[in-house]
């Protein structure tokens, strides 16, 4: 361990804390001490033990061994009620909002100020306001949540645990689904509230954010801490090679794209979209009259703020999902009314946002999920599946695909998130295919994982092939797209090359602040 803390107060000094679950251990002898009034990001791999040892402070678990302290007091063992009345708070990274509720609902919700028997809602109100005015979490405690925006849902969640008298707080990749100007939002907000004597404690995967917020840096690895950094000396280089144990190569290592050096002219486009409606799940509008064009050797990125029609567009072009009207052409051949396997054989590959709910089987082993979708080109001549085709496929994009562990038996449940999203990668990309699309590829994967996900589409884009990218990671599309085209409300409102592009000329498109329609 290097860099100790300079004083003596701790918010939170959890001592040589072991969890295990049966015969899985998830944190061995860990040492975090995290100061008071400061900000301390909590990095690792996936795997490596930082949700379970923030679930062993918050009071969701209890650890096998060591000891935890907040504040000076043993608290080891304490569940969440004890835990909120001594003031810490989790954050998740999935919100837990009642969308049907106010905003001041939800922040009161089990702890209703009260007129009587009723809901004494003009206090609610009152004091929603007082406490976004006093941390500068800006929101209209009297709006539903179903209407609020993403960056507006993080503030109410934030303010939920602060209306709980929480001094600290736990934010679990709380930048997941935030535009850049929300995310600055959002650091102004920490940086007041350390300001306040507040104690925060993060646990992202985005290292530059880490350098950008933080004060100290915890690293963990299989389990344990293996570093303790001081921000103001360290780089995210070092940062990853704590967490993998090896030097990285970052997304920013490499230069803008720049389409126009490499050869990618065609008379037909890879992928073709043409006048695109679709009507979302209650009928109304989410996309209308798209109009775009991937080509062979390309990479289209599409940036913006989730719910802006996304994740809409990528099931019309899968065939998850109809269109209310419109064309979809692959290499030039219509394929708008063709169904999921009809389109995989005529070359189109599809990486799901949700590998769990679209990507994965969880209880079937690694080597029937890399057959999903593809068991009848493993058919043998009896009619059955041939079993030693499907174990020389699965060992080989096993070693190919760097799936760990390399064991094809286990269930995928078995293994990490980085690695259980590099199985649908492995059967996505591990095949014959001219067009993919990627949905949110690296999501909750750690920055080993990343760095072999980023080099084998770019891989796939040297070789030819047309990729259309869509994440939430505004980084991620900066570091891998030719192009970016920003989706805004169903529409595209600016499509530019790379070599033109940055977080702060792309903020603005994102929230609606430069609005106009490209197609």
């Amino acid at each position: 361990m290097s860099a100790p803390a300079t004083t003596a107060t701790w918010a939170v000094r959890m001592s040589q804390v072991s969890k295990h679950f049966g015969s899985v251990q998830a944190n061995r002898d860990v040492t975090l001490e995290v100061a008071n009034g400061e900000i301390h990001a909590l990095v690792g791999e996936n795997g490596a033990g930082k949700s379970t040892l923030m679930h062993i402070l918050s009071g969701l678990h209890t650890p096998s061994g060591g000891r935890v302290e907040v504040l000076g007091r043993d608290v080891t063992g304490w569940d969440t009620n004890e835990a909120i009345a001594a003031g810490v708070g989790m954050v998740h990274q999935h919100f837990m909002l009642v969308p049907t509720l106010t905003v001041a609902e939800n922040l009161v919700l089990g702890r209703e100020p009260r007129r009587g028997l009723q809901l004494d809602e003009a206090r609610a109100v009152e004091d929603v306001r007082a406490l976004a005015a006093r941390t500068g979490l800006r929101v209209d405690p009297t709006r539903s949540v179903a209407e609020l925006s993403v960056g507006e849902a993080q503030r109410v969640e934030i303010l939920k645990v602060l209306y709980r008298g929480a001094r600290i707080l736990v934010l679990d990749e709380p930048t997941a689904v935030l535009s850049p100007p929300e995310v600055d939002e959002l650091w102004t907000v920490l940086r007041g509230l350390r300001a306040q004597g507040d104690t925060i404690i993060i646990i992202t995967h985005k290292l530059d954010e880490v350098v950008a917020i933080s004060d100290t840096i915890t690293v963990m690895r299989d389990g344990r801490s293996v570093s303790r950094l001081a921000t103001a000396d360290t780089t995210p280089r070092d940062i990853a090679r704590a967490m993998v144990g090896r030097d990285v190569t970052l997304a920013h290592d490499f230069p803008a794209n720049d389409l126009a050096a490499r050869d990618v002219s065609s008379a037909r486009a890879a992928l073709e979209v043409r006048d695109l409606v679709v009507r979302g799940d209650r009928g109304t509008p989410v996309i209308e009259q798209l109009s775009f064009r991937v080509q062979p050797g390309e990479i289209l990125g599409i940036a913006g703020v989730e719910g802006n029609g996304q994740t809409e567009l990528l099931e019309v072009l899968a065939g998850l999902r109809r269109a209310h009207s419109g064309r979809v052409l692959l290499n030039g051949q219509e394929i708008t009314s063709l169904d999921v396997r009809a389109r995989a054989d005529a070359g189109l590959s599809h990486i799901p946002e949700d590998r769990h709910r679209r990507g994965l089987v969880l209880d079937y082993s690694v080597s029937d999920n890399l057959l999903l979708g593809r068991q009848h080109h493993f058919t043998s001549r009896l009619g059955g599946l041939d079993k030693t085709r499907i174990e020389r496929h699965a060992e080989t994009q096993i070693r190919a695909f760097d799936i760990r562990p390399s064991d094809p038996t286990l269930p995928a449940r078995a293994l990490s998130g980085g690695n259980q999203q590099k199985i649908v990668i492995a059967r996505e990309m591990g095949r014959s295919f001219t067009v993919l699309l990627a949905a949110q590829p690296t999501r909750g994967v750690d920055v080993g994982a990343i760095e072999f996900i980023h080099s084998q589409l770019r891989a796939a884009r040297d070789s030819g092939k047309a990729v259309l990218l869509v994440s939430a990671d505004l980084s991620e599309v900066l570091a891998l797209a030719d192009r970016i085209a920003v989706m805004y409300e169903g529409r595209f409102a600016c499509v530019l090359p790379a070599t033109e592009c940055n977080a702060e000329i792309l903020g603005p498109y994102m929230t609606g602040a430069d609005r106009e329609v490209v197609s």
